[in-house]
């Protein structure tokens, strides 16, 4: 059931479910185990510098909002080891899922939230991030939810003050509305400047994309994927 107070964040925050079917046995033992460790204390401050929320050295940073199977932000977490993630995923399944992943492959920059990107965003110092990734974001596709969707001006003012200049905001989306509505929303905030200049800069992935489950059922389903990065200016 959703709280009160998650309600009340309505037009920034994730909305649907949060629990799915029964976790497997590992998933369930590595949710119960490791996310405590894990997971963010938003009740105190963040460290300064950031880097110290990871056990290993970082010289770079990275928000992954709403991870789903997490295929990606584990892939990139083990190819950049010396980038320090955080996943944000409200949905418990996704959650038990990535940390089996990170348990089996030993995976030390990570660390995770499993409730309101908006928190996070919230709790984060100014300019701390390199990169911010929102990849296949729910839709909502019936235009009386749109004000659901999580890319608005609030949320990109929100990005703005937590990314560093010259850092980057990636979005990936299979449903042309929410691309309009992306471009629209970035070409209105002065904090952002969407760096593509041929169309190969947003027909293809991005380097190292690894592919999600998600973005093959679009293709599959005969939807075209579009990626956009967007730099921080400043």
């Amino acid at each position: 059931m959703t709280t009160p107070q998650r309600r009340s964040r309505a037009t920034e925050a994730f909305y649907g479910r949060r629990k799915g079917k029964s976790l497997k046995a590992p998933q369930a033992e590595a949710l119960s185990a490791l996310l405590p460790v894990l997971k963010l204390d938003l009740s105190s401050p963040p460290p300064d510098p950031l880097a110290a929320l990871w056990p290993v050295p970082v010289s770079s940073t990275r928000l992954e909002i709403g991870f789903g199977g997490g295929e990606h932000l584990l892939h990139r977490a083990r190819n950049a080891p010396d980038t320090g993630f955080i996943g944000v995923e409200p949905f418990i399944n996704s959650m038990a899922k990535l940390l089996a992943g990170v348990e089996n492959e030993g995976l030390q920059n990570i660390r995770l939230y499993d409730d309101d990107a908006t928190r996070v965003l919230d709790w984060l110092p100014d300019a701390c991030l390199d990169h911010i990734d929102l990849l296949y974001p729910d839709p909502w596709p019936k235009k009386k939810h749109w004000k659901r969707r999580f890319v608005s001006r609030l949320n990109l003012d929100r990005f703005a003050r937590v990314l560093k200049p010259g850092g980057r905001f990636c979005f990936a989306s299979d449903i042309d509305t929410y691309v309009n509505w992306t471009l629209n929303h970035i070409a209105a905030h002065p904090g952002f400047e969407w760096t593509a200049r041929k169309a190969s800069d947003w027909r293809e992935p991005w380097e190292g994309w690894p592919g999600t489950r998600y973005e093959a059922k679009a293709i599959r389903e005969g939807r075209t994927p579009c990626y956009l990065e967007f730099e921080r200016l400043g």
